[in-house]
């Protein structure tokens, strides 16, 4: 069985109503539920594209439990192909990702979260779709030292994982920027275990990250036990990848100027402390501001593809392995 409901997310000043469409599979009579969305930022596309082709392919006698899908969870930013709404829109909140579960009284992305929250707040685990840049690996970001979290992150099945820590044992920056108002975050505190895979790059429907997301949504079900009537009891995964540290592990440049990257340096590598990645020089004098190097051992998941480069911009990111 399939559903979509049209449904109001909050209104524009003018009395414009901003909509959605939530898609629902089967029954939770026989077997949990599963939310899952994409789109919280407008221009990180590739879930929305994931969840159409997972709409083609889902076999509904095949399904226990029911799936709740929505596309576009935030039509504000979607519609300006943004990570954030212009400043006219929401000035208090302008990330959705950073207000969950929401008010039902506060700002527009506040009130987006709390109608979202009725569906995702009754669910038995969450994907939360998004996408990364052009100059990011593919991966799966889980709450670090919660089990059911990383075994649902290992079901997806992305090659990197990503271990958040959160609270007191997370870097400034988690507090500096609000992460505890991230759905994924908000979600896992309610004890919903929940996954922020991150897919390929933004603005772009990109083959290879959809495919992987459509996988890893059959992944899913397969491990809560929603496929083939094996209602209810969640199956071992046969994942082998590379579990790291969150991806708060950044070089940033030093002064700005041109980024030249060595020769060889690729996405994905294993990289030590020290190792030579690249260089900041000045365009007008050619005077070399910065050696970049990787600060800690680990996995090299991103690395700036955009050459001009501002003082404070993330240059590289090294994520550390042996977060058990």
């Amino acid at each position: 069985m399939h559903t979509a409901e049209r449904i109001t997310l909050t209104r524009l000043p003018s009395g414009v109503p901003v909509e959605t469409t939530v898609h629902t599979y089967g029954s939770d009579d026989d077997g949990p539920t599963l939310y899952v969305q994409a789109a919280q930022h407008g221009r990180e596309i590739n879930g929305t594209e994931v969840l159409r082709r997972f709409h083609e392919r889902l076999d509904h006698e095949e399904l226990s439990g029911r799936v709740i899908a929505v596309p576009v969870a935030d039509p504000l930013t979607f519609d300006n192909v943004s990570y954030t709404t212009p400043e006219v829109v929401d000035s208090v909140n302008p990330n959705l990702n950073r207000v969950w579960p929401g008010d039902a009284d506060g700002s527009l992305h506040q009130r987006i979260a709390a109608r979202l929250w009725e569906y995702a707040g009754e669910a038995d685990a969450i994907v939360d779709l998004h996408t990364g840049s052009p100059d990011m690996l593919t991966h799966t970001v889980y709450l670090k030292g919660d089990e059911e979290c990383r075994a649902l992150a290992e079901a997806f099945g992305t090659n990197l994982l990503l271990a958040e820590a959160a609270g007191d044992d997370a870097d400034t920056e988690w507090s500096e920027r609000n992460f505890g108002g991230k759905f994924r975050v908000a979600a896992t505190r309610e004890g919903i275990p929940s996954i922020t895979p991150e897919l390929a790059h933004n603005k772009q429907l990109v083959e290879p990250a959809i495919e992987t997301g459509v996988e890893g949504m059959f992944g899913v079900l397969e491990h809560m036990g929603m496929l083939g009537g094996d209602s209810g009891s969640e199956t071992e995964t046969n994942w082998d990848g590379t579990v790291a540290r969150n991806h708060l592990g950044r070089v940033t440049a030093a002064d700005s100027g041109l980024f030249l990257v060595d020769d060889g340096v690729e996405l994905g590598q294993s990289v030590a402390s020290g190792d030579h990645l690249g260089r900041v020089f000045d365009p007008t004098t050619y005077e070399t501001l910065q050696e970049v190097e990787a600060d800690r051992d680990g996995i090299l998941y991103s690395v700036a593809l955009e050459s001009t480069v501002t003082a404070g911009q993330t240059l590289v990111g090294v994520a550390l392995l042996d977060v058990e």
